[in-house]
């Protein structure tokens, strides 16, 4: 009986203790605080103001904040709603209000009530953590300037910016302002004369000035000396420098050339912001007879360092020198800027082919025949794009297309003709070109013709002979022209012509060179 009560105490000290590692586990949880204590400085008597601070679990369970209250005279807790959890590593913001009532310094407390899980049982154990409070409530008002701080955005070089201010007595008796000085380069303040006396509850209006002379970021302030309560009031200042836009063209001038009649060029124009602000473009307009102006639409915004590119046109329509302008009217610093354009119109040339026509005879079909020709240009150059042939028995070579002849020069060709087969043929060699004379044409013509043959043949001289001469007429019994001389007995005749009768007559010749008579005469009628 005894070892049982032995044993029953020994469990039950093992129970305390595991409920006392438990309990010390769920205490170890801790509310870490972001600062100890907070000072709202000095607030008007009627006014009030928060200030907050962060509070962060910094254990490795839960911690819930069930109650935040504030003591001492003006301070109130003002959120967030309780309870809320924390979880390990998490935190909160705690905010706190003084209004005071009275002047005079004040001092409190802000209480934070905290629990966290103990044990299996999940009851909590309660931790109080304070934060001390103060401020000091006033009641006299002080001198303020609305607004308090000035910001004069983005300013060009050379302008001048002005902000309204005023100076606003707050206080319960009269303010003498005594001085107000301004520092940073650029700024100046007028509206203040000195002394400046303010009745309670009165304002005074001043202007602070922005007129930069360089480019960059410039910061002042306008040190305001009084009677106030606060003797001494700063308002900053601050603006950013910029020069101004203006534009500049590329190319700064145009010119077109000589560009001919009828005929049109284009060229790039383009206009690029550079300077340190925004530029706008109200309008582009070109001047001069023959010069236009397209891709540009009006109004248009050019940031710094950005362009816009568009394009000119020259179309003369008569004969001379064309000077005209784009007219750019902007915002820039170069409000005017003109852009300088010129051309010369020229008139169309004069293309001509030499010679005007070409006759090729008779030629065998299956042969070809060639002949040389020239074209030229006068008055301006002349561009020929190509040149064609009614006849493919007639072809041109030697040109390259597009051609440009400059004026006064000329450029050979070869025109070839190759029948196809027997008769006449004509063709017309057109050339087409920018002249004032945009076809011109050539004429060719030829004969085709069969090569025919008369084959030739006679008994040989019984005699010792050195050779034969072969004559022929173009008429029974002659006269007859020796056309061959040759020691065969043959001959064949390839010098005739379609359609004609010839008539031959053959004699011998002796070792000594006398010839003997005609022989009988023979016909061949070629068809």
């Amino acid at each position: 009986m005894r070892r049982l009560g032995l044993l029953w105490r020994n469990a039950w000290w093992k129970l305390v203790l595991l409920k006392i590692l438990l309990y010390s586990s769920a205490a170890s949880g801790q509310l870490t605080l972001a600062s100890s204590g907070l000072n709202f400085g000095s607030v008007q008597v009627g006014s009030s103001s928060a200030l907050s601070t962060s509070v962060s679990n910094t254990s490795k369970s839960n911690i819930t904040i069930s109650q935040a209250s504030a003591t001492g005279t003006g301070f109130s807790f003002s959120g967030p709603s309780l309870p809320i959890t924390l979880a390990p590593q998490q935190n909160v913001n705690l905010y706190i209000t003084f209004a005071p009532q009275s002047s005079g310094s004040a001092d409190g407390t802000l209480s934070v009530v905290t629990g966290s899980a103990i044990g299996n049982s999940g009851k909590q154990r309660s931790n109080s953590t304070t934060i001390s409070l103060s401020g000091t409530g006033t009641s006299s008002g002080q001198l303020a300037a609305n607004p308090s701080n000035l910001n004069f955005g983005t300013a060009q070089v050379g302008t001048s910016q002005s902000i309204t201010g005023t100076l606003t007595n707050s206080t319960t008796s009269s303010v003498t302002v005594s001085q107000a000085s301004v520092t940073g380069t650029g700024f100046g303040v007028s509206g203040l004369p000195m002394p400046l006396n303010l009745p309670p509850g009165q304002s005074q209006a001043f202007n602070v000035t922005f007129t930069p002379q360089a480019a960059g970021g410039a910061t002042g302030s306008l040190a305001v000396i009084s009677t106030a309560p606060n003797p001494a009031l700063n308002i900053s200042l601050s603006g950013t420098a910029v020069t101004p836009g203006y534009l500049t063209p590329n190319p700064s001038t145009v010119n077109f050339g000589s560009i001919q009649v009828g005929s049109s060029q284009t060229q790039y124009e383009s206009l690029t912001n550079s300077g340190g602000s925004s530029v706008t473009i109200s309008q582009v307009t070109p001047s001069g007879t023959g010069f236009s102006l397209s891709g540009f639409v009006a109004p248009l915004t050019l940031s710094p360092g950005q362009s816009v590119t568009f394009s000119v046109a020259f179309s003369p329509t008569l004969s001379g020198t064309a000077s005209g302008s784009l007219s750019v009217i902007s915002d820039a610093s170069d409000p005017s800027l003109s852009v300088s354009l010129s051309g010369t119109g020229t008139s169309a040339g004069q293309l001509s082919v030499s010679p005007g026509s070409m006759s090729f005879g008779t030629v065998t079909v299956g042969a070809t025949q060639s002949q040389s020709g020239a074209l030229s240009a006068s008055g301006a150059s002349v561009t020929v794009s190509s040149a064609s042939s009614s006849s493919s028995e007639f072809a041109l070579t030697g040109l390259t297309y597009p051609l440009t002849i400059a004026a006064g020069q000329n450029v050979p060709f070869t025109l070839t003709f190759a029948p196809r087969m027997s008769g006449s043929t004509s063709t017309n060699i057109l050339f087409s070109s920018n002249a004032s004379d945009s076809s011109l044409a050539e004429s060719a013509s030829g004969t085709g013709a069969v090569q025919h043959t008369v084959d030739l043949s006679w008994n040989p001289s019984s005699s010792t002979v050195a050779g034969y001469n072969l004559y022929r007429g173009g008429v029974s019994g002659g006269p007859y022209t020796k056309i061959n001389s040759s020691t065969l007995a043959s001959y064949i005749d390839t010098s005739v012509q379609s359609g004609q009768t010839y008539y031959y007559v053959t004699t011998a010749v002796d070792l000594n060179g006398v010839e003997s008579g005609y022989s009988n005469e023979a016909s061949a009628l070629v068809p």
